[in-house]
């Protein structure tokens, strides 16, 4: 049996996209590691906004397959990519600390993803995420809006459109828009992120089991939001 799609479930998520845009237009954003998610979000959001500003964390460490799929994808739908880098190169990084993501990879995260990310935050009001509550354990309670706090304590409106959908419900929404997997997908990796710290789930364990060999489910991004009023 397929699974339950779409009508009714990408209306509610298009609805609630409206909804969460209101008239800001100008101040929206989506985050996007170019995984499944963040193309379903993505592929939602350029129809209402087609130059809405897309937020790729560039720590430097990501597989080179997900570069070139950035690239073909921000070619293919002229999207207005906005590479967010560190205030370090990755050698100055591992020249002054020493190899972070295998020693310390908090602080890894804190510094080639957290802080870039949140000094770009500043400049928006309503935030797009693909985040999933079936993704992880520290994201079962996961809101469809919630408000993040920034480190400079200003809050903006963090949306997940698909917080309620599940993996087959995502899949569905890629095939049946022809949009093109990353191909590490077919690799057997259902979540992608940075190389040295992405490795293949255990069978049977949540997709996020891969990350950071076990040793934590998130990089720190998501840590700072709260259910809205």
């Amino acid at each position: 049996m397929s699974p339950p799609h779409t009508n009714a479930v990408v209306l509610a998520a298009e609805e609630l996209m409206d909804r969460a845009i209101g008239d800001r237009t100008g101040r929206v954003c989506i985050t996007c590691s170019f995984q499944a998610e963040d193309m379903v979000v993505l592929h939602m959001l350029r129809r209402r906004l087609p130059d809405v500003p897309v937020l790729f964390l560039d720590t430097g460490y990501h597989f080179a397959e997900t570069y070139a799929y950035r690239d073909r994808m921000t070619s293919a739908w002229r999207l207005n990519l906005r590479n967010l880098t560190p205030a370090m190169t990755v050698p100055e990084q591992e020249t002054a600390f020493g190899i972070l993501n295998r020693n310390d990879p908090g602080r890894c995260c804190q510094l080639r993803k957290v802080e870039p990310l949140m000094a770009a935050l500043e400049d928006f009001d309503v935030w797009f995420t693909g985040l999933r509550r079936e993704q992880s354990p520290t994201r079962k309670n996961l809101q469809d809006i919630e408000q993040h706090r920034l480190p400079s304590g200003r809050t903006l409106g963090k949306v997940s459109l698909l917080a309620h959908w599940s993996w087959p419900q995502v899949s569905e929404y890629m095939n049946g828009h022809d949009i093109e997997l990353l191909p590490l997908y077919h690799l057997g990796y259902p979540s992608i992120g940075c190389e040295p710290c992405t490795n293949l789930p255990i069978a049977g364990s949540d997709p996020r089991s891969g990350r950071w060999a076990g040793k934590k489910l998130e990089c720190g991004i998501h840590t700072f939001s709260e259910r809205a009023e």
